[in-house]
């Protein structure tokens, strides 16, 4: 255990570290934490997606199973110590502004300290850089377990190391040292500032300017919405990432450049300066995730904020797409992580919770029993298990592919990575959300009552998880891209080649006893997949408003045929490592195998089936809801 003035660190320029954890089940040691299973957590990395390969890269050369190991336990101490300790405080005490500062709980103050302390922000940079050149796969776990234990409190971080990715992906040397360096080092933190009020998610039609000016720099004036951690007290400077359009750019998403705003102004030696033009107009007060800051940001209200173009004029947007698409897979992550707590806390109430007999017990002098023996609860279970490991296993699955197309061996191995992952975000940001929206809900009605009242978390986690199906591209706008752009591109090769993996597991598939039954309705959803698609393209390209009516409809079957697939892969695994002599309820690797092949059988007759009647609208392209005119409501 941690004291109350111990530091945890995996820095390599403070003297405190992590001894390396012990090799048992899974690499590490098998211990209860009541917002992720590590046994889960083991199973996903070294079985699911063979993590420990990546040793072999070159880059990965110096790491070990055991620094591995120590990276993730870390962030889950940290987890635990300082995220979950103020997980409710922070709910029913948010952000305030007093008209010149915002000012947060201190508890948000020590839980960035120990992240930025920890090293997390710099984790998967170069080690020449300062960073910890880890994975992005153990990045991402490290991550989850802080968004588990305090989702909001976790935005800080996650979005400025996204922000400073795109920094180190676009930025000068000059931006690198006056604003990347101190983002790493956890002095600065990031946003990135997209909406205006009368845009929304329409940013073609952005109003924010930035006037050039003799020095190089430009002036920005604007205004954005609903800018996450837009201001704060944590850091010493805030980097706002900004899109803004230069006078005379071509029209629509082609004129869109994209800036570097600080809060305040940094001078040629990396010291502080003045304070820029950039102004919080107010706070936005929210239904949940309540601690992150929610801000209007006003910029340019006297003589213009000073902005320092990042890459080229008009691809600011080309460039925001790398950000974006990593804060999708964050966001699904983060749904993931809250869709699992509330899982593991419903599983533990009706574990505990003595309620009612059994339908076929009529003695009211009988002991009740625990809520799990009713099969309705466990009905609720099996679907939140569903949901919550399957969301899991599909994001970390995005984030091997984020690290394949970067380090895998071979120039087609990474295009490969590149084009599964371009083709799955719009699937690993939506089914998540939605799912676990779904997957929190029922661990309300597991706890009944209790599940409604604030005494217990999983209300709050409710609430927390609903933002995730709206920010960073609504489950419409995903849709719309899925069917109106991603399935196309490229002349169809992602979609294609998406479909060609499936389809290379059924094979593998069918010689493992245990999932041979899953074979043939994953086939047949894929095979209505295809014919859905090809009519649908064909309405597309002469009728597009009529063609992408239904997209989210698409989209959402799109979802669960991918997480059929998804459950397939661990199905597989799982049928061949139960131990031959493991009996039910006693051996605890044994059950955990089943666990998989139950909740696998679940999806494919509960969740699989509702793919036929999505389709059947689909094959038609139902025109109801795209006929319903204004007027009739």
């Amino acid at each position: 255990m941690l004291d109350a003035d111990s530091k945890i660190t995996l820095n390599q320029r403070s003297n405190i570290s992590i001894p390396p954890a012990p090799k048992t089940i899974g690499h590490r040691r098998f211990m209860n934490n009541p917002y992720l299973n590590p046994r889960d957590m083991d199973f996903y990395l070294y079985e699911f997606l063979e993590t420990e390969s990546l040793l072999q890269r070159p880059r990965y050369a110096q790491h070990s199973i055991e620094t591995f190991t120590a990276a993730i336990e870390g962030a889950e101490a940290i987890a635990n110590k300082y995220y979950a300790d103020h997980y409710s405080k922070s709910d029913a005490n948010e952000p305030t502004f007093d008209g010149t500062d915002v000012h947060l709980i201190p508890e948000t103050q020590k839980a960035w300290d120990a992240v930025a302390d920890f090293g997390l922000m710099a984790a998967h940079h170069d080690d020449s850089e300062g960073g910890l050149q880890l994975p992005e796969i153990i990045c991402k776990v490290a991550g989850a377990y802080i968004q588990a234990a305090n989702c909001a409190s976790s935005g800080y971080y996650f979005v400025t190391a996204s922000a400073g990715n795109l920094i180190r992906a676009f930025g000068s040397e000059q931006h690198k040292r006056l604003f990347l360096h101190p983002m790493m080092d956890g002095r600065y933190s990031g946003t990135m500032a997209l909406t205006e009020p009368a845009q929304g998610s329409a940013l073609a039609d952005i109003k924010t300017s930035a006037t050039p000016q003799a020095d190089g720099t430009y002036r920005i004036r604007g205004q954005k919405i609903y800018i996450t951690n837009g201001d704060h007290s944590l850091t010493e400077n805030i980097i706002h990432l900004v899109l803004a359009k230069i006078p005379g750019a071509p029209l629509g998403v082609r004129g869109i450049s994209l800036f570097i705003v600080p809060k305040v102004m940094v001078n040629a030696d990396g010291t502080l300066g003045a304070r820029n033009d950039v102004a919080l107009a107010g706070l936005l007060h929210k239904m949940g995730n309540r601690n992150a800051t929610s801000t209007v940001l006003n910029f340019g209200e006297s003589e213009g904020a000073v902005g320092f173009l990042l890459g080229e004029p008009h691809q600011g947007l080309s460039y925001m797409f790398q950000m974006m698409n990593d804060l999708r897979v964050g966001v699904g992550l983060g749904a993931a992580a809250l869709a699992t707590r509330g899982y593991l806390h419903a599983l533990d109430f009706a574990r505990e919770r003595p309620q009612g007999r059994l339908p076929s017990n009529k003695d009211p002098l009988s002991p009740q029993v625990n809520i799990i023996q009713h099969a309705d609860v466990r009905r609720m279970l099996l679907a939140q298990k569903a949901y919550s490991e399957g969301s899991m296993a599909l994001c970390l699955y995005a984030a091997s592919l984020v690290e394949d197309a970067q380090t895998a061996e071979t120039d087609m191995a990474r295009q490969r990575a590149a084009d599964l992952l371009d083709f799955l975000t719009p699937v690993v940001k939506s089914f998540p959300s939605k799912y676990g929206c779904i997957s929190n809900d029922l661990a309300i009605q597991v706890l009944g009552g209790s599940g409604y009242i604030r005494d217990y978390p999983v209300e709050q986690l409710y609430r927390d998880q609903r933002l995730n199906p709206i920010h960073e591209g609504t489950e419409g706008i995903h849709g719309l891209d899925l069917l109106g752009r991603k399935v196309s591109m490229r002349e169809g090769h992602n979609y294609r080649l998406f479909l060609a993996v499936i389809r290379a597991d059924l094979e593998d598939a069918a010689s493992i006893p245990l999932v041979v039954d899953f074979i043939a309705p994953i086939q047949a959803a894929v095979e209505r997949i295809e014919r859905v698609t090809d009519k649908l393209m064909l309405v597309v390209a002469t009728d597009p408003d009529r063609g992408l009516a239904n997209a989210t409809v698409y989209l959402d079957m799109f979802g669960q045929v991918v997480m059929a697939w998804i459950w397939l892969k661990q199905a597989m695994i799982a049928a061949q490592r139960i131990p031959p002599q493991a009996e039910p309820g006693v051996d605890s690797e044994g059950d955990f195998y089943r666990g998989k092949l139950h909740a696998a059988r679940y999806f494919m007759q509960w969740e699989l089936p509702q793919t036929i009647q999505k389709a059947a609208l689909l094959d038609v392209n139902d025109s109801t809801c795209f006929n319903m005119k204004s007027e009739y409501f």
